[in-house]
């Protein structure tokens, strides 16, 4: 409905000496700052952008798929305690946390609705690749991205209805279940495939699967790069967003692990609900908001899709290097564990045998 739009600032000085320093094209002028529709190029680059950046998610979720068993991606279908716990972070916890910070900081109506769509949007697909990198569960991590997707159909009116109904009629906010069903399809045929390929050819799917990692870790970083060039001039916004874009991933991350060891999954587990939980669909909030608010209203809020975004994003991989160091000091790799069990097959046999034990093996 809106498309993307610009806000630039103006210096008060000039204003004052020349009453039209918007430019011609400015859909608001308020004095002090402008709002300009998107130019040409910029939608241009966005469209294309997309769409590649569309194919590539696709291609890693694929590689993803290729980490799964069916056998164990039926058995938390079956047995949905992990998927459970993740959907009272998803659904729970998330909008809750988003409600308390719009409370918290006092922030104008129009933005704690922004802040509470982001709150009540489902998983992000990017939270499967570091899942992947932090030896995370992989097939809990995939069902509960499908899940949370699926069931955000009618949990996210039903949460926009309890908590926004102080700020704004829920009916006012406009769900795109297109957008949603197509994020599920672009989710479920690529997995589909790749748990086929896992199946079939495990050989082959070890090397899909090492590749798409990669480049699933370079594709986040670059969505957010490109986020922030195509809408640099939209980063005059109040400070209170920024500081709720920084504490509510963190605290997603947070709350997701320790809700996650109280219901007593195992450690693995834990590190994928809370990735679950902190790293939102960013891009279905984005679209909600442009459907949603006119240009004015965009002007106080549009941004704050992005800030989450850049810091959840920031903080997957703070978590991600700490792991990986905590686990280089602390913890055998599955190599460690298998040179081990040899030396201690070697040193037996070598008993058994009367034979001698070298040096390399004491």
């Amino acid at each position: 409905m809106q498309t993307n739009f610009l806000s630039q600032q103006f210096n008060a000085g000039s204003l004052a000496e020349n009453s039209t320093a918007c430019p011609a094209n400015a859909t608001i002028c308020d004095g002090t700052s402008c709002v300009l529709t998107g130019d040409n190029f910029n939608h241009t680059l966005s469209v294309v952008l997309s769409t590649v950046l569309t194919i590539m998610l696709a291609l890693v979720m694929f590689s993803m798929g290729c980490n799964v068993e069916i056998k164990n991606f039926l058995g938390h279908i079956k047995r949905p305690w992990g998927i459970f716990v993740g959907f009272l972070c998803q659904f729970g916890i998330m909008p809750l946390t988003a409600f308390l910070l719009s409370l918290a900081f006092n922030v104008l109506p129009i933005q704690a609705v922004v802040v509470m769509i982001m709150g009540c949007c489902p998983g992000g697909t990017a939270s499967n690749v570091i899942a992947y990198w932090v030896d995370g569960d992989m097939d809990l991590s995939i069902s509960m991205t499908t899940c949370s997707t699926l069931l955000a159909m009618g949990m996210m009116p039903l949460c926009l209805f309890i908590y926004t109904k102080m700020w704004t009629d829920a009916d006012a906010i406009v769900l795109p279940y297109n957008s949603i069903g197509l994020s599920l399809v672009a989710l479920i045929i690529p997995v589909s495939c790749g748990i086929f390929i896992n199946h079939k050819w495990p050989s082959k799917a070890k090397i899909i699967l090492k590749v798409g990692s990669i480049v699933g870790a370079v594709l986040i970083v670059l969505i957010a790069v490109v986020g922030g060039i195509l809408y640099k001039g939209s980063w005059v916004i109040t400070p209170k967003l920024w500081i709720i874009g920084t504490i509510f991933p963190a605290a997603g991350y947070t709350l997701g692990f320790f809700l996650a060891r109280l219901a007593g999954l195992s450690w693995n587990r834990c590190r994928t609900v809370s990735l679950e939980t902190g790293m939102q669909n960013t891009q279905l909030c984005s679209t909600i908001v442009q459907l949603s608010f006119t240009p004015e209203q965009l002007e106080l809020m549009f941004t704050f899709p992005l800030i989450y975004s850049i810091f959840q994003l920031l903080f997957a991989l703070l978590i991600l290097g700490g792991y990986r160091l905590y686990r280089r000091h602390h913890v055998k790799t599955k190599t460690d564990i298998e040179k081990t069990a040899q030396k201690e097959d070697s040193k037996s046999s070598a008993k058994i045998n009367g034979g001698f034990v070298s040096d390399e093996m004491k």
